[in-house]
């Protein structure tokens, strides 16, 4: 959503295919490939063009996966876990005892994130989420307090008027400023995103470069004064920008282990065929998903509405309207007598020349002009169009 809005460093030029993320069998290795042969079974990270039926992806962004992961699993699990562990375990250095506030708690990267907390013991989690996915979360028994995103700073020092130890926030704009008031003295606040930016009423340049803006300066010296700590973290820059390959390599294989160890499973809130893929991405704008969507190329698409019958014709219109005015002449005929013998006249002559034009000029147009405009367009529509278009790939949102 972010590169479709344009808020988003470096986007590509249009047109373009998008997704991040996908799964599937290798087809072809180039020459001096190592480690890969057609057939295995992977998971890659390409920038951009993952939505694809065929996708070309530099060695060290693809990894295998685990014989028992189906690709649905793949394609939802390597980013969202990749985000988690690395701030979880490498930025935070999570330990037994601690408190967290997390955002978006019911997403996809939220998800992950509450799975790799419960792997250390003796950590409070507040997750921040719409009112709407409170029950669902509920269920799941891994968040200890389940907070409405409305008021959940007052709803936090209800529960602990000291605050927590963590602030993971991917939201960005005025969250920033209430989530480092929360902090303990120690504690860390996290950014690791800005959906901020791509919900909300207006979406523009505009409304990006206010969500910046309304972030406080934290000067270095009153982060010594406090005893706090800010962190950032953006995967996207650090695999294409900052050459963090063999680094994000390491951590998809721990994410794998801990997978097989049966500790983490991807929480795939639904599957999409390609052609319904704005319906899906209007589903997370709308904050209304729990977990990962996935686009799937073997699902059919969701029937769609039929077309809404057509208005009448020009030349039925006509007719309907010569006709009320040939019944409008009879009557004043009768009521005028024979004194209007030279206006029937006059009216026959009337009648053919309009049932002339109308056999002429309107058949014409409402004849060979509509099935033109109607054939030709939906002949390229679902022929031509239609099988030049790519297949879909697996691939998530």
């Amino acid at each position: 959503m972010m590169v479709r809005l344009g808020a988003i460093d470096s986007p590509p030029k249009t047109p373009t295919i998008l997704g991040f993320e996908c799964a599937g069998e290798i087809e072809a290795v180039g020459e001096e490939v190592e480690g890969f042969k057609v057939g295995d079974r992977v998971v890659a990270l390409p920038e951009f063009r993952a939505w694809s039926e065929l996708v070309a992806v530099p060695t060290k962004y693809v990894y295998h996966i685990p014989e028992e992961m189906t690709f649905q699993d793949a394609a939802a699990i390597v980013m969202n876990y990749l985000v988690a562990y690395i701030l979880i375990f490498d930025l935070v250095s999570l330990r037994e005892g601690k408190s967290m506030l997390l955002h978006s708690v019911g997403g996809g990267v939220g998800q992950a994130i509450v799975q790799l907390v419960r792997t250390v013991p003796n950590v409070t989690i507040f997750g921040v989420c719409s009112k709407s996915k409170h029950e669902a979360l509920a269920a799941t028994g891994l968040i200890d307090h389940l907070i409405d995103r409305t008021d959940y700073v007052n709803e936090v020092r209800k529960i602990t008027t000291e605050g927590v130890d963590i602030v993971m926030d991917c939201l960005c704009g005025e969250e920033c400023n209430r989530g480092y008031g929360l902090l303990k003295p120690m504690g860390k606040y996290i950014l690791y995103g800005s959906s901020n930016v791509v919900t909300g009423e207006t979406k523009s340049f505009f409304s990006v470069a206010r969500s910046w803006w309304q972030v406080d300066k934290v000067s270095p010296i009153k982060l010594f004064d406090e005893n706090k700590s800010l962190g950032g973290f953006n995967l996207r820059h650090l695999l294409y920008q900052q050459d963090g390959s063999e680094y994000v390599r390491s951590t998809v294989d721990k994410i794998f282990g801990l997978w097989k160890e049966g500790k983490i499973k991807p929480v795939v809130d639904s599957a999409w065929a390609l052609e319904d893929v704005a319906e899906a991405m209007q589903k997370m704008h709308d904050r209304k998903n729990i977990g990962k969507l996935v686009l799937d190329p073997s699902m059919e698409p969701k029937p769609k509405p039929a077309t809404p019958a057509k208005s009448k014709s020009k030349k039925q219109a006509s007719e309907d309207k010569g006709g009320k005015k040939d019944k409008e002449d009879d009557k004043k005929s009768g009521e005028n007598g024979g004194g209007d013998e030279k206006k029937e006249g006059d009216a026959a002559e009337e009648a053919k020349t309009n049932g002339d034009a109308e056999e002429g000029g309107a058949a014409q147009v409402n004849g060979d002009g509509a099935a033109e405009k109607k054939e030709e367009p939906v002949a390229a529509t679902n022929g031509d169009a239609t099988e030049s278009a790519p297949s879909p790939g697996i691939a998530t949102i």
